[in-house]
């Protein structure tokens, strides 16, 4: 079975699941020459026990658009998630998640997977975007930004804090890295 990549952003209202909730979650599965198959996102309902971090708080005022399309069409965090695993689990491939960065995304997703749907398609693994052009490029990993990668590695693509379209700009800059990164004689 041929892997896909699910770039993945998560939209959220504090830095950490549980006292602080996911707003939506944002993911496009992609082949290795970038093709995308599908697409998947959700708005979810906050968690009853949560709250927002105010510093999460004042960096959403900024992002007006943004706040309100995380706030539409809400479903509860337990059918949002029961839908994503049947969607994970109706693409034709190994799934591999991938996100920048992935520490944050993978620890919102792996959480509500587990809470809300009792798995995690994904196991417990992910593919950090930055890690892998720090491999790529050869240098620190406090000197791989988005700001410091090629040029060429970006399509055109809006990045608006909505999660599937920052998903989709995300899972086609991985592509270019991946295909950029395969094509090198290593010889």
């Amino acid at each position: 079975m041929t892997e896909l990549y699910i770039s993945t952003d998560v939209e959220t209202d504090g830095p950490i699941p549980g006292p602080h909730s996911m707003l939506s979650l944002g993911s496009a599965a992609y082949t290795a020459d970038k093709q995308i198959l599908s697409t998947f996102s959700a708005n979810l309902e906050t968690l009853p026990e949560a709250s927002a971090h105010p510093k999460t708080t004042a960096w959403w005022a900024t992002q007006p658009d943004a706040w309100a399309a995380c706030r539409k069409d809400l479903e509860s965090p337990g059918a949002a998630m029961m839908r994503y695993v049947a969607w994970l689990k109706s693409l034709p491939g190994r799934l591999v998640f991938v996100a920048y960065p992935a520490g944050f995304d993978f620890t919102f997703v792996y959480w509500y997977l587990i809470r809300f749907a009792g798995e995690s398609p994904f196991s417990f693994s992910a593919l950090d975007m930055k890690s892998f052009a720090m491999a790529h490029l050869r240098k620190d990993y406090r000197d791989i930004t988005k700001t410091n990668m090629p040029s060429h590695w970006f399509d055109a693509l809006p990045h608006t804090h909505v999660a599937l379209d920052d998903a989709i700009e995300q899972g086609a800059l991985f592509c270019n890295m991946l295909n950029e990164n395969r094509a090198i004689d290593r010889t």
